[in-house]
């Protein structure tokens, strides 16, 4: 009959196995926790909101509080059932889920704009497909009631415009509450939101009705500009808004040769920048791109659709920001803008989300060590010459 003490001792091995097995599953767990979870914390809270350049100039009516937070982000491309694995979809969803809860938990947004292609495949699917969709979308991108959440429709939303008909501009804007010519006030800043694949210019039955919205909307827009002592017959009927110059907001940007005077680390790469661009497809015409600058006269431009970042002055003074891709489908540095605006006045500050390389990185170097460790555990990484003296002990022995 076995002592207490010599069952102790047989007990021992199988403590230390599982003392082991415990360890190992605490190493995995936080390497997991940390790549999946807190790095968005860590690195999303590096960024901060940037400083209005006016500020110390602000009257006593523009106080921090009429300064509107925006975050600014595009080309999210939800995976659709055709072209999506569901490993991928996965991987991607919950990289811009997290991204996006982590930066409303920790920059507290007055308001989100996402500039357009919000699903990869919206021009193609079915309406059971397109449930789904907005169903993750809404999911992903929930948000509380004190942020206010303005969805632009893509050419992947709707289609390009030889794909886009009636009946997919109403689905996208029954959803999102979204029309070509859209004006949005909030704390006396004027946006006004454009649906650029209507701006095709061929006199189609959406892009007429677009046209006209942004007509009557940029004739309110600039009655109420006008000087109070200034009297005009036109404006007298006009229901006036805030004097502010507007924010144009769209998914293709303006017109530009290429990206070849782009530049930064999340700007198109070399092989691409020379490319030219093609008209209404690339990037708005040279036409519609002079209509939008007439009619509004925007002090700024915010654009998606390349992927790529890129800064453009318009006519030597309006300036057109390209907001990269939020995917890392699309890139391995998304990014979105940060911008502190008031009526007279903005600044933005681009904050990047963790690079997927980097990620992977701590993937490989955790995989390394886990393997380090196993070998030692199971005493395999004695030098080769012990390693070799115990294999000829035990050929001897038998």
């Amino acid at each position: 009959m076995l002592s207490s003490g010599s069952t102790a001792v047989k007990n021992q091995p199988l403590k230390k196995r599982l003392c082991f097995l415990l360890k190992l599953v605490c190493f995995v767990s936080s390497v997991l926790i940390f790549c999946e979870f807190l790095i968005y914390y860590v690195v999303i809270f590096q960024c901060q909101w940037p400083e209005v350049k006016g500020r110390a100039h602000m009257g006593e009516k523009e106080t921090s509080t009429s300064v509107l937070k925006a975050i600014i982000l595009a080309d999210t491309h939800l995976l659709g059932e055709i072209k999506g694995h569901w490993l991928d979809k996965l991987r991607r969803e919950w990289q811009m889920e997290r991204s996006f809860q982590t930066a409303l938990w920790l920059l507290q947004p007055d308001i989100v704009f996402i500039l357009g292609d919000v699903f990869d495949e919206g021009k193609w699917s079915s309406p059971q497909a397109w449930a789904d969709d907005v169903r993750r979308f809404q999911k992903m991108f929930s948000h509380p009631v004190s942020t206010e959440l303005v969805v632009l429709v893509g050419n992947h939303d709707i289609g390009f415009h030889y794909e886009m008909t009636t009946y997919k501009v109403n689905r996208f804007e029954k959803i999102f509450n979204f029309t070509s010519g859209k004006l949005i006030t909030r704390k006396g800043i004027n946006f006004v939101l454009v649906n650029s694949i209507a701006m095709e210019g061929d006199g189609c039955a959406v892009c007429r009705a677009a046209e006209a919205k942004l007509v009557a909307l940029s004739h309110r827009l600039n009655c109420s500009q006008q000087p109070p002592d200034h009297s005009s017959k036109r404006c007298s009927d006009v229901e006036k808004l805030p004097a502010s110059e507007p924010i144009l907001l769209q998914h293709y940007p303006l017109y530009r040769k290429s990206d070849a005077e782009c530049s930064g680390e999340d700007a198109a790469p070399p092989e691409e920048k020379n490319i030219p661009f093609k008209e209404k497809y690339d990037v708005l015409s040279q036409e519609a791109s002079q209509k939008l600058m007439w009619w509004f006269r925007p002090r700024l431009v915010l654009s998606g659709h390349t992927h790529s970042a890129c800064e453009v002055l318009h006519a030597g003074k309006i300036p057109e920001i390209s907001v990269p891709s939020f995917s890392w489908r699309n890139r391995n540095n998304p990014s979105f803008i940060m911008g502190s605006i008031t009526p007279t006045d903005f600044s933005l500050q681009k904050c990047f989300l963790p690079y997927e390389s980097r990620v992977f990185t701590l993937y490989w170097a955790a995989g390394a060590l886990l393997g380090i460790l196993l070998l030692a555990h199971f005493q395999l990484l004695t030098p080769p010459f012990y390693f070799a003296q115990r294999l000829i002990s035990k050929h001897k022995a038998a």
